[in-house]
């Protein structure tokens, strides 16, 4: 999660934080314009204070529960990372794929001590990190999923669905910031970073090569709404994502060039729901 991504939401939540907002527009301009030179543990602060000063004393609780969600979401992978970094050389191989993990776990720490800050500066209280079940079975330890912490294939196979995941979510905020501005550009600056967490792990399983379907090739995007993983479990992140018309222009064969089918889906990412989220994400949270 990200900030611009937390406001979008809130957005969603209560349609009048802009007119809130509205006198401080200069401010809100600024504060997006400084997004990418701040020091993250300064960005909470500023956070705080702009909600503070949209409802007043302290945030409504439907803003809070917003950050709150995103918040349990943050737990998620940045617990799913530490585990799996904290077992060694016995899962991820010494090297470039070690350097990999370490650096996604450590962002996604970074995510959870942003959140946590920022809803305690805007007068809320940060949930409390849920125990997880990676196996993916709601708590007895014996889902699907039991080896993800010792087989380095499997592990990849659930990184790259929680990834695939989490980048259809953000891409689900982008709409409602057209017309935005600045806004609508610090949010895909921001996004861009999600989207090759991602991307990096596509690759790390293509090097691997577990867990991939006999004449598939897994590439940095997502063709059609094949997972590239030999498992039917994860199918819910990637259904919809076949879609190959945008804005009700359809891609394939666009003015009489020869782009395939697969060519069409791959160059646009879908949006997933609040509510689809929490269906993908539930059998891994006790």
């Amino acid at each position: 999660m990200n900030i611009l991504d937390i406001i979008d939401e809130i957005e969603k939540a209560d349609d009048t934080i802009t007119e809130r907002l509205s006198p401080r527009r200069q401010a809100m301009k600024d504060f997006y314009g400084f997004g990418s030179k701040i020091a993250l543990a300064s960005l909470p602060f500023a956070l705080g204070s702009m909600f503070k000063k949209a409802y007043g004393r302290q945030t409504s609780s439907t803003v809070l529960n917003v950050l709150n969600f995103a918040l349990t979401l943050e737990y998620l992978e940045a617990e799913f990372y530490t585990q799996a970094v904290a077992r060694g050389t016995a899962l991820i191989p010494a090297g470039a794929a070690t350097g990999a993990i370490t650096t996604i776990r450590d962002h996604e720490n970074q995510h959870v001590a942003f959140l946590r800050t920022a809803i305690t500066q805007a007068g809320g209280t940060p949930v409390p990190k849920p125990t997880f079940d990676f196996s993916g079975g709601n708590g007895s330890g014996n889902g699907p999923y039991k080896d993800a912490f010792s087989n380095y294939g499997l592990f990849l196979a659930v990184a790259q669905t929680f990834e695939d995941t989490g980048v259809r979510a953000y891409k689900g905020q982008a709409g409602d910031l057209l017309g935005s501005g600045g806004v609508l550009e610090a949010a895909l600056n921001i996004h861009s970073v999600e989207a090759r967490h991602a991307a990096h792990i596509r690759r790390m399983r293509r090097a691997n090569g577990a867990l991939v379907p006999s004449g598939v090739v897994v590439k940095p995007w997502i063709t059609e709404n094949q997972s590239g993983i030999a498992d039917a479990g994860v199918q819910p992140s990637y259904n919809g994502e076949e879609v190959k018309s945008q804005a009700g222009i359809g891609i394939q064969n666009i003015n009489g060039q020869n782009v395939s089918a697969a060519a069409a889906s791959e160059a646009f990412d879908e949006p997933l729901t609040k509510e689809q989220i929490l269906a993908i994400v539930d059998p891994f949270i006790v």
